[in-house]
């Protein structure tokens, strides 16, 4: 036999309870010889057999379909059921029992969710045996629905593996991408920070000045939107968060600097900051940095101009926290259990509107510091806190 139908005698194969059936069968008829076959239109092949009387059989084995009833219930799609071939008035004479030698036979069509047949679960034996009553057919047009139910639930779990197999290629390939092309973003955003960081330190009329400002300001938010891809692609890669911790730096000067860049490049909001806390402090500093400048730039894009937006540091009882907070329209109830998942985006000012992954950044910079990451929001004060212990 060519291997055309390896599949379908796979998937039978991978049926675990159909060994039980054809036991079942042979056990409760008294019949020595029942198999599942596949049967189309010119093949016959027996997918799975329990064979006592030697009929020589076996998975994979071909019989020539003309030769079988089947056959005909390839047409019909109904059970042929024969209790004695000798006694029989339609198959006394027919081809079938004189080319195998059996005098009962019973054959139940395997028909598919989708209406097409598969073949056949059926037994055959030398000896007559009391086959044609409710209970007998009862149990085989059972057991063939259920051998149905699993081929088709098989193929669809087998479909569905090899849809979330090409999902997953085509994820990591998308990963992958972004990381190399967040990775190739840096420089040249790096050469256009260093160009207008020279420019300022140049004699600049007025208008100049605030243009030369405006590109810096998203020069300073390109940096940080791909420094967040990037840990999106690496989170996503398998690498996840990676720190560089460190107790012999000082923390503070990393806050002011992104504190003083942000406000900076964004003028007309007040940003009041109070770091009261001694350093040095156990921590992977730029990490830490990332994570002020994820929510203070959320601060920026959310908040209201009309009241200062605070940022404030302090160690209290061997926690290090670190809280931004904002004036301005309360974070919806409906939102507040999504804010830190990637990509999701509140509403934003016009030209403001991020990727969706700076808080989730934020989220799991903390959760590798061993800290977390809390909101509340009123209609007073919107406010994000991070804890760390720390680690003596």
């Amino acid at each position: 036999m060519n291997n055309d139908f390896q599949a379908d005698i796979d998937a039978i194969g991978r049926i675990d309870a159909v060994p039980m059936i054809l036991d079942v069968v042979c056990r409760s008829t008294g019949m020595g010889f029942a198999a599942v076959a596949r049967v189309t239109d010119d093949r016959w092949i027996a997918c799975e057999v329990l064979d006592a009387i030697g009929f020589g059989l076996k998975p994979g084995g071909e019989l020539a379909v003309k030769t079988t009833i089947c056959d005909q219930i390839r047409d019909s799609r109904e059970a042929v059921v024969i209790d004695e071939v000798a006694k029989d008035p339609v198959y006394s004479t027919h081809h079938t029992p004189a080319i195998y030698g059996f005098q009962s036979y019973i054959s139940m069509p395997i028909i598919l969710p989708d209406g097409s047949l598969f073949g056949t679960l059926c037994a055959i034996d030398p000896r007559p045996a009391r086959l044609n009553n409710p209970e007998t057919i009862g149990m085989f047009k059972l057991f063939a629905e259920l051998i149905a139910f699993h081929l088709h639930a098989n193929e669809r779990l087998a479909r569905t593996e090899a849809a979330l197999l090409d999902e997953r290629k085509i994820s990591e390939f998308r990963e992958q991408f972004v990381a190399v092309l967040g990775h190739d973003l840096r420089n040249p955003v790096a050469s256009i920070d260093s160009g207008t960081r020279m420019l300022l330190r140049s004699p600049l009329d007025e208008k100049a000045t605030n243009i030369v400002k405006l590109i810096r300001g998203s020069v300073v938010r390109m940096s940080g939107l791909i420094d967040n891809v990037l840990d999106l692609a690496r989170a996503r890669l398998g690498g996840g968060v990676v720190l560089e911790l460190d107790d012999e730096e000082p923390l503070k000067p990393t806050l002011v600097q992104v504190i003083d860049e942000l406000a900076s490049v964004r003028t007309g909001y007040i940003v009041e900051a109070h770091l009261d806390f001694e350093d040095p402090v156990k921590c992977d500093r730029v990490r830490i940095g990332q994570l002020l400048s994820n929510l203070l730039g959320n601060a920026l894009m959310h908040g209201s101009e009309d009241g200062p937006i605070r940022v404030n540091a302090s160690i209290d009882n061997g926690v290090f926290e670190l809280w931004v907070s904002n004036t301005g329209e309360p974070i919806p109830p409906e939102a507040m259990a999504q804010l830190f998942l990637p990509f999701f985006r509140r509403e934003a000012r016009a030209g403001q509107q991020g990727l969706g992954l700076g808080l989730y950044i934020a989220s799991e910079i903390a959760r590798v510091h061993g800290g977390t990451l809390d909101v509340s929001s009123t209609s007073e004060e919107t406010r994000f806190t991070f804890r760390m212990p720390l680690v003596q």
